[in-house]
């Protein structure tokens, strides 16, 4: 039997197309061993991250037993699972890999892409544990975390994005996002009025629960961060509220959200957001500064809009080569780049009296942070 990290080099990162049943075959095999903790499930477009951290990191600080899983990782696989205030341990990750390489048949097991199966890894590992967060890939309906059904559905600013699985309209896309949710829905604000449309649509479809969350300024704390985070603190304290949990604002004051608005060093700043609500958000926390912009994007963003978004505050970009066929074209990006006039530096040396952002992926941080690990 190989190891975990030999197994999944085998596996695909992104996805063609969604063959839901694979997902479903490999749980219904599963989930006879496994007792699921409450699940909550956190749905949307931006925030999912920072707002399952804000949550788990404070139930965690009152003494449950949680495992958070997300997606990507930033450096290490790890990241994906985190138990009781860390990463899951090597140790932990490979005895569960045993586990479901002995439970699943082979032709399971090599159907299953990378996320499909970090997923029933995390909830394999969520056994005896008293909460699960599972953030959702690319979508709602048909993401691997929905293969289970949920306690409670937290819903992030919903805005275009994944338009080759989830449709071409904000209609579209939220239909498919908000039809994960199985029993309670707490929404956060919504730059779209057509999400609010939806979800009550889908609340007397699916007879379920709905709260509107609107007041985002009620809840101050001594660390500051970014407006778009104390948005989704607001989103994790409401989740906090419905559990019936007491509310202690002290305990958000040691949190790292690592990668979201993030300060690396004095001067950089480091962010894995990709899409334009992203770079909306950016622009209003940087709009009065200049900054050099440290920048790849995915073939399939919108690299344009979110470069005119953010084009009053660049100083200058500098594109980050990465080698993944996933990854737009670099001769097409500087392309763009001249139609905005943006300033191109061909070659990058970090100094103490510039302002930089780390921008444009998950990728694009990681590959920043690999070549500046010494910094």
């Amino acid at each position: 039997m190989i190891n975990l990290n030999s197994f999944l080099k085998h596996k695909s990162l992104y996805y063609d197309k969604i063959d839901y049943e694979v997902i479903k075959f490999s749980w219904n095999v599963l989930k006879v061993h496994i007792k699921l903790p409450f699940v909550i499930h956190i749905i949307g477009t931006n925030g999912k991250g920072s707002t399952s951290r804000f949550l788990a990191h404070y139930l965690n600080k009152k003494d449950y037993k949680v495992l958070h899983y997300s997606s990507p990782h930033i450096l290490k696989l790890n990241e994906r699972i985190w138990v009781n205030g860390s990463d899951i341990q090597d140790k932990t990750l490979e005895l569960a890999h045993i586990r479901l390489q002995n439970l699943l048949d082979k032709n399971l097991l090599d159907k299953l892409t990378y996320f499909e199966y970090m997923t029933l890894l995390a909830l394999f590992l969520s056994h005896d544990m008293d909460y699960l967060i599972l953030e959702a890939g690319l979508g709602g309906e048909f993401d691997a975390t929905n293969v289970i059904k949920n306690d409670l559905t937290l819903v992030t600013p919903i805005d275009f994005d994944h338009q080759d699985f989830l449709g071409n309209t904000i209609k579209e896309i939220a239909s498919t996002k908000l039809r994960a949710c199985d029993k309670k829905m707490i929404l956060s604000y919504q730059a779209h009025k057509e999400v609010y449309d939806i979800a009550y649509d889908i609340k007397s479809n699916k007879k379920i629960d709905i709260k509107i969350l609107k007041d985002f300024n009620k809840y101050k704390l001594k660390k500051k961060f970014a407006v778009y985070l104390m948005q989704n603190l607001h989103l994790a304290i409401e989740a906090i509220h419905d559990l019936k949990i007491d509310l202690n604002l002290e305990l958000f004051e040691d949190i790292e959200i690592f990668g979201r608005f993030y300060q690396f060093k004095k001067n950089i700043i480091i962010d894995v957001g990709h899409n334009v609500l992203a770079a909306k958000a950016l622009y209003e926390e940087l709009k009065d500064k200049k900054i050099i912009l440290i920048y790849n994007s995915y073939v399939n963003k919108n690299y344009k809009q979110i470069l005119s978004i953010l084009q009053a505050i660049i100083k200058e970009i500098f594109i980050l080569e990465i080698h993944d066929k996933r990854i737009v074209n670099k001769k097409i990006l500087i392309k763009t780049c001249q139609e905005l006039n943006l300033n191109i530096r061909q070659n990058i040396s970090l100094t103490q009296d510039e302002e930089y952002l780390v921008f444009g992926s998950f990728l694009t941080v990681e590959k920043f942070l690999h070549i500046n690990r010494n910094l």
